[in-house]
């Protein structure tokens, strides 16, 4: 795709067009961060914005967990269980 130009207009603001929204799949209240490279450079990198409350899920820790578990799975190990009483005497016998 070749250079675009872009004016600055009144109160700083760009208008992306649309060929540029389209090809990076960009929608209306999409945030995107700035990045200033050291040359002057500026790059825009599209964010997902997540709920406060649904932070904890993005955290390394927890996307490690799921990692681990999605490799649990891949491989075989888990259980299944017809019932919940099937349950819960598994894990009653295992804290015995």
């Amino acid at each position: 795709m070749p250079a675009l130009l872009l004016q600055i207009r009144s109160n700083g603001q760009i208008t992306l067009p649309a060929s540029i929204r389209h090809r990076a799949n960009l929608q209306e209240g999409d945030a995107l961060e700035v990045i200033i490279d050291e040359d002057g450079a500026i790059r825009l990198i599209p964010q997902m914005i997540v709920e406060r409350s649904q932070a904890y899920f993005w955290t390394e820790r927890w996307q490690e967990g799921e990692r681990e578990a999605d490799e649990d799975l891949r491989a075989g190990r888990y259980k299944e269980f017809d019932d919940i009483e099937s349950l819960l005497e598994e894990l009653e016998s295992d804290n015995g």
